[in-house]
């Protein structure tokens, strides 16, 4: 087997290469800090299996996923994250990654769980990822069931603080356009208020997203 581990942290990625050559003894262990040395790790290596950090210094780690799986179409991904939130579990699984570790809630051994999992062409979630998951195909009021893409990257900007007037100069609509779609927002996902709205962005994982990059409904 070739790995490609694809983290930002040296000493994480260390660990990581280090527990993958002590569990399964692979053929090789391709190292990278960002997604332009990932491309030329699988380009090179030809892995069977990516462990993929999303968060990278030069990109959302599911913006790579499609030049990585031409890099490398034979290799299974696992998907690292420190961040569980509605929107990371979400956007994950609707990409196919064939696995989604959580890295503060998860001991090395889960790792090793997953890479086994994963080989043997089975998904891998964690077990905190799997109650997201649930939570969010069972309750009607999920944000992917309610709110339209549009409106999701509205929501976006409202939790990073914009006025509608700025949010109206980044998107190229009017400001009100924006409160138009900030009242929709509010009227379905039950708010009340912008700090609400607000509330409900950073606890959901809207303001980690990177510019340009939206949850898929």
């Amino acid at each position: 087997m070739k790995i490609v581990i694809v983290e930002d942290h040296a000493m994480m990625r260390d660990l990581l290469a280090g527990a993958c050559r002590t569990a399964f003894k692979p053929e090789a262990v391709g190292q990278a800090a960002d997604g332009k040395s990932a491309l030329e790790q699988c380009r090179t290596l030809g892995p069977d299996l990516v462990i993929l950090d999303l968060e990278l210094p030069d990109l959302d780690g599911l913006d790579l996923l499609d030049e990585l799986r031409k890099a490398a179409p034979r290799a299974r991904v696992i998907a690292l994250s420190s961040h569980t939130d509605d929107v990371t579990v979400h956007r994950v699984l609707q990409s196919g990654i064939e696995g989604f570790v959580d890295k503060t809630g998860q001991p090395m051994d889960a790792l090793r769980e997953a890479v086994t999992t994963v080989m043997e062409g089975r998904r891998y979630l964690s077990p905190v990822v799997r109650e997201v998951w649930k939570r969010l195909r069972e309750e009607p009021a999920a944000f992917n069931k309610l709110l339209s893409d549009r409106e999701q990257e509205v929501l976006v900007l409202v939790g990073r603080g914009y006025t509608n007037s700025e949010i109206a100069k980044q998107m190229g609509l009017s400001p009100n356009t924006i409160q138009n779609h900030r009242c929709s927002i509010m009227s379905k996902l039950g708010l009340h208020s912008s700090s609400h709205l607000i509330r409900y962005a950073t606890e959901k994982g809207f303001t980690r997203l990177r510019s340009g990059t939206l949850p898929e409904n």
